[in-house]
C-alpha cells in the first residue's frame, strides 16, 4: 500500500486549520487545540512549514504563525514536500542517486512516469 507519512497527512490539517483564518497569526497552542493534535507534534509540523516558507513564523509572547500565501496558491504537493522530502512513489521516482539498483532497474522509467502522474494530482 502507497501511503504518505503521518507526519504529512498532520501537515494537511495544520494548513487546513490554518486556511480557516490565513491572514491571522495562529500559535501553536490554538491550532493543536483545532486540529486535536499534540501541541509538540504541531510545533514540529509548523518549523517543517517555515523552513519551505509555507508559513511564516513571528517571535515573542503574543507570536505565532500565518500562511505565507493564499491558501489556493498553496498545492498538497508542496506541503508532502516540506514534510517528507521529494515526491517520490519509490527512492528512484524522488531522485537520482537515492537507491542503489538505479543504474540496473527496469521499472524506474515506469515508476517516474506515475509519480509524475500522481504529484500533478495532488499539485
Amino acid at each position: 500500500m502507497i501511503r504518505m507519512s503521518k507526519l504529512a497527512d498532520y501537515g494537511t490539517v495544520v494548513m487546513a486549520q490554518m486556511a480557516h483564518a490565513p491572514g491571522r497569526l495562529q500559535s501553536t497552542a490554538e491550532i493543536a487545540a483545532h486540529t486535536r493534535l499534540p501541541a509538540t507534534t504541531v510545533s514540529k509540523v509548523l518549523k517543517l512549514l517555515a523552513k519551505q516558507v509555507l508559513v511564516t513564523a513571528e517571535r515573542g509572547k503574543h507570536g505565532g504563525y500565518r500562511l505565507s500565501r493564499q491558501p489556493a496558491q498553496i498545492s498538497v504537493a508542496e506541503i508532502i514536500d516540506a514534510v517528507d522530502g521529494p515526491f517520490g512513489l519509490t527512492e528512484c521516482a524522488a531522485g537520482s542517486g537515492l537507491c542503489t539498483l538505479e543504474s540496473s532497474c527496469a521499472l524506474r522509467s515506469r515508476w517516474r512516469r506515475i509519480s509524475q502522474l500522481v504529484l500533478r494530482a495532488v499539485e
